[in-house]
């Protein structure tokens, strides 16, 4: 009875094995499709880009940078993501194929989000390369202008060059990083990441701002150190007792202005910075006072109360 029990069982196996050959030979002749397709296809399609020059174009974007970075060549990066999609593809086959329950839910998941994924993909790649044409042009038309000879006149100026930094490449960079956002956010949305893309979008709705201040600061400076300039000329040409004080103080306190303005229009709160310099004019406006009009007044008043 129990040698019965084991037959059957073994006669069992036996037959769920056969049953399965069929499956078992479906799914190494898809292993090995698929590794043909995929390799065959990555080639192509990396082939195909490397023809019309895409892989040149990437090169020069941040997406570019990046895979330089992990020591992979644009067009080899390419072959990778393609060998790769048709290999998951059919890997999804597969497990479908072998109808275990588990994963049926996790198939369905990344069936519905290759598209996207996809999707996210082409408009951050079309993105980039549009933003940073855009950001180049700017950065070109600014170095033509000379922009970046005119600011860096300025004491502003030298000392945001010596930290390796151009107002060139501060505009074009903020440019860029607008255009980046904006990318980022909408293939943040087409991968439906509710919170990242809110985050994004909040980012995005302050970059004009910051990028209003400093080109308040940059404009700003520019046009103090022209006016300063000519009005220092002009002043000490006519011996005006104390425009070696005035002159200075005057310059710092457009500055100061400008400063303030920007910094008002980037949303930083400046209210302790107020409270800083407020008792600063005051004391430098009594200095003032007293070296060149007061004191004067007061010795004068003096005699005449002496008399």
């Amino acid at each position: 009875m129990a040698e019965d029990q084991i037959m059957n069982s073994v006669y069992s196996m036996l037959d769920q094995f056969i049953a399965f050959i069929p499956t078992l030979v479906a799914i190494i002749v898809l292993i090995i499709i698929g590794k043909i397709l995929g390799t065959f296809l990555g080639r192509v399609g990396a082939s195909i880009l490397d023809k019309i020059g895409l892989d040149d174009l990437v090169d020069r974007t941040v997406i570019g940078r990046m895979i330089r970075r992990g020591q992979m060549s644009t067009v080899g990066f390419f072959d990778a993501v393609i060998r790769w999609l048709v290999y998951i593809i059919f890997a999804l086959i597969i497990l479908n194929i072998l109808n275990i329950q588990a994963v049926n839910n996790f198939i369905n998941l990344v069936i519905y989000y290759i598209p996207l994924v996809i999707s996210a993909f082409i408009v951050l790649l079309i993105g980039f390369l549009i933003v940073d044409f855009i950001g180049d042009l700017i950065k070109n038309l600014l170095v033509s202008i000379g922009v970046d000879e005119k600011f860096e006149r300025t004491p502003f100026g030298a000392s945001v060059r010596s930290g390796g930094l151009t107002a060139s490449g501060i505009i074009s960079g903020l440019v860029r990083l607008f255009g980046y956002l904006i990318f980022l956010t909408t293939a943040s949305n087409i991968l439906q990441l509710t919170m990242l893309t809110q985050l994004l979008i909040s980012i995005t709705e302050y970059l004009p701002r910051l990028f209003t201040g400093i080109l308040i600061l940059i404009i700003g400076i520019l046009s103090i150190d022209i006016v300063m300039d000519y009005l220092t000329s002009t002043i000490r040409g006519m011996n005006v007792e104390g425009a070696d004080i005035i002159l200075p103080l005057l310059r710092g306190f457009l500055f100061l202005i400008v400063i303030l303005v920007a910094l008002d229009t980037m949303l930083v709160n400046t209210s302790i910075l107020y409270l800083f310099f407020g008792p600063l004019a005051w004391g430098i406006a009594i200095v003032i006072a007293f070296k060149y009009g007061i004191k004067d007044a007061l010795v004068a008043y003096a005699r005449e109360r002496g008399k």
